[in-house]
Formats: C-alpha cells, sequence, structure tokens
C-alpha cells in the first residue's frame, strides 16, 4: 500500500527516529513502511493518524 508518512514527517521537520519514538516503534519500521516494504498494524495506524491529526485517506492511499 502507498502511502504519504514520509511527506507527513518532513513537513513536521521530525527525523525518523523522532517519530519511531512517538510511536513506539523502532527508526527501520518507520522507514520500511516509507519505502512501501511493510504495511503497518491498524493500531500503528491508528498512532499514526492521532499522531499527525489527520484522516487515514491523507497518509494511506488505497489503490486496489
Amino acid at each position: 500500500m502507498k502511502n504519504r508518512l514520509k511527506d507527513l514527517r518532513i513537513k513536521r521537520q521530525i527525523s525518523q527516529n523522532a517519530l519511531a519514538h512517538a510511536l513506539s516503534v523502532s527508526r527501520q519500521t518507520i522507514n520500511s513502511i516509507e519505502n512501501g516494504k511493510f504495511d503497518p498494524s491498524l493500531t500503528l495506524v491508528i498512532k499514526m493518524t492521532r499522531y499527525f491529526e489527520v484522516p487515514l485517506e491523507k497518509i494511506f492511499i488505497f489503490e486496489e
């Protein structure tokens, strides 16, 4: 699934490490999600939407 996580993170001027800490995951997890190599769990997705204060559709792009 494609996502805009990197764009949102850069817009907020935070590092992968800072985001990982805020979401209680590793920096490698953030990197893998940004590069489309890992789809996060529903729990992590909810944490992201709350952290960035945006709806799910602003982070993830659903493609059939």
